[in-house]
């Protein structure tokens, strides 16, 4: 029996005129190019381009005008009704620690317990933990202040401390839930997010443990940087150990997106255990919840209790409830400020929900049209197994157009008809999901945004980058594929 959605398992049968299979395929393929032309060539935000292209995909494929509407309408309903929430929960939950300063709080007391000897390792676990609640973006622009003080004090390559830690930030970014595309991807495909946590914790942790490993190999040689960021850095203009700057753009680091203030340290910070109290409370409520469903029986209180609280909706809920008491009101925020704070972190995810929800309006295309299955044919003749077809798409989709999250929501459309046909177990689906996000994570480069927050923050040149960070984080990339990989064959 299929474990799929039951929103997906009830969508309708194509309802378009019977077009032919090579027909279907020639307009999805159109289809994606468009949408690749779209977001690369003419710069029209994400969302934007999977509406549009949806409508055209459903047009050429002859649903009836007066369907249009409607199917759109059901994708991103079906879409946000899952997922909107959890990500503004999550957005909520990371505005308050950072504003609390929570963030720099957990950062200097990981640097104390493992000994300056370590700091890489101790900011590679800050980027771990903090990345969890906080996106990728915002992570960067509180950790570095700290990042640039610990290179000015130890006077030691920038790159040494940051390129790990923000390669770790970027993985959380890619496997797990509350960020958008492991969300939007584990709603697609029907898979729980309680067993994408389960499986996706431990294989993120050895993830990041293996690319800091990496990461010492790469940053054994010194790389040039940027003027102003060698100067904002080490007070001069070359960089430690005398190497001189390369940089050619002396306009980078007013562009590089550092907030000002952001490294500014809060009076009375809360203490390390709080913070990640906070921090981990959503993951095992959603993690006992997922247990519970699975090992108690039905009718059972402790169950429903479990299922309730273990809700992602709920756990997340939960999670800035108490975020906002202990970090807000317990050090003296009053009700309007602890608002205001939490209504600071929406505008910042609101495009990131759209998106998504554009991917699900994708989706739902692909079905009613019928071009769903005639993708699954397609994908089905290749002879590739469900996990590499899943991670190869992802990752081609993440290398030409550069967002983890239109790569993950795209994927998900485009292999959610193969998944229907097979009986996969709640354990595979989110293995799926693990490898849709390996692929997320690969091949970062010139047409991702994070990679120009990254080098500029860091005062690379383009070369240094993808030589770097690129590198990295397609090696980390394809090892959690492999991880991935060999846990399908236990599961």
């Amino acid at each position: 029996m299929s474990t799929l959605s039951p929103a997906l398992l009830a969508a309708d049968a194509p309802t378009t005129p019977g077009l032919s299979p090579d027909a279907l395929l020639l307009i999805a393929v159109a289809g994606v190019a468009a949408l690749l032309l779209m977001i690369m060539k003419a710069k029209i935000e994400p969302f934007v381009a999977l509406v549009v292209v949806s409508i055209g995909v459903a047009l050429a494929a002859g649903v009836p005008a007066a369907d249009l509407v409607a199917t759109i309408e059901e994708g991103m309903g079906s879409t946000l009704g899952h997922i909107a929430t959890i990500i503004a929960l999550g957005a909520m939950v990371g505005r308050i620690i950072e504003l609390s300063g929570g963030a720099a709080a957990l950062a200097h007391s990981l640097i104390d317990r493992f000994g300056k000897k370590r700091t890489p390792l101790a900011l590679t676990a800050t980027g771990f933990l903090l990345g969890i609640p906080v996106f990728f973006e915002v992570g960067l622009i509180i950790l570095m202040p700290i990042v640039y003080g610990v290179a000015r004090a130890s006077r030691k390559p920038l790159l040494v401390y940051a390129l790990p830690m923000g390669a770790a930030m970027l993985t959380v970014h890619a496997f797990l839930p509350p960020h958008p595309g492991a969300v939007a991807a584990a709603t697609a495909v029907g898979a729980q997010q309680g067993w994408v946590l389960l499986f996706g914790i431990p294989l993120t942790a050895v993830v990041i443990l293996l690319g800091y490993l990496m990461a010492r190999r790469i940053t054994r040689r010194t790389y040039p940087m940027a003027p102003e960021i060698a100067a904002k850095v080490y007070g001069d203009e070359a960089g430690p150990d005398g190497v001189e700057s390369a940089g050619d753009d002396p306009d980078a680091g007013a562009r590089s997106g550092l907030s000002e203030g952001a490294g500014q340290a809060v009076e009375n910070p809360p203490s390390f255990a709080m913070v990640a109290s906070l921090i981990l409370t959503p993951i095992v409520l959603i993690l006992l919840g997922t247990i519970g469903t699975n090992a108690l029986p039905e009718g059972d209180t402790l169950r429903a209790v479990l299922t309730v609280l273990g809700a992602p909706m709920v756990a997340l809920l939960i999670a800035a409830a108490l975020s906002a008491y202990f970090l807000g009101a317990r050090r003296g925020w009053s009700r309007q400020h602890i608002g205001q704070v939490m209504a600071s972190a929406l505008p910042g995810v609101a495009m990131v929900i759209l998106v998504a929800g554009a991917g699900g309006v994708f989706g739902k295309v692909l079905v009613k049209t019928g071009i769903g299955n005639a993708v699954a044919d397609l994908l089905d003749r290749t002879g590739l197994p469900l996990l590499l077809l899943a991670f190869v798409i992802a990752m081609l989709l993440r290398a030409v157009q550069g967002s983890t999250t239109v790569a993950l929501v795209t994927t998900a459309g485009l292999v959610t008809p193969l998944l229907q046909r097979a009986d996969l177990s709640p354990q595979q689906l989110a293995l799926v999901c693990l490898a849709m996000g390996a692929g997320g994570l690969s091949l970062s480069h010139i047409n991702d945004a994070g990679y120009w927050m990254f080098t500029k923050l860091v005062g690379l040149d383009v070369g240094t980058g993808l030589r770097t960070w690129t590198v990295l984080t397609t090696a980390m990339g394809v090892t959690g594929f492999a991880l991935t990989a060999a846990l399908w064959q236990v599961v």
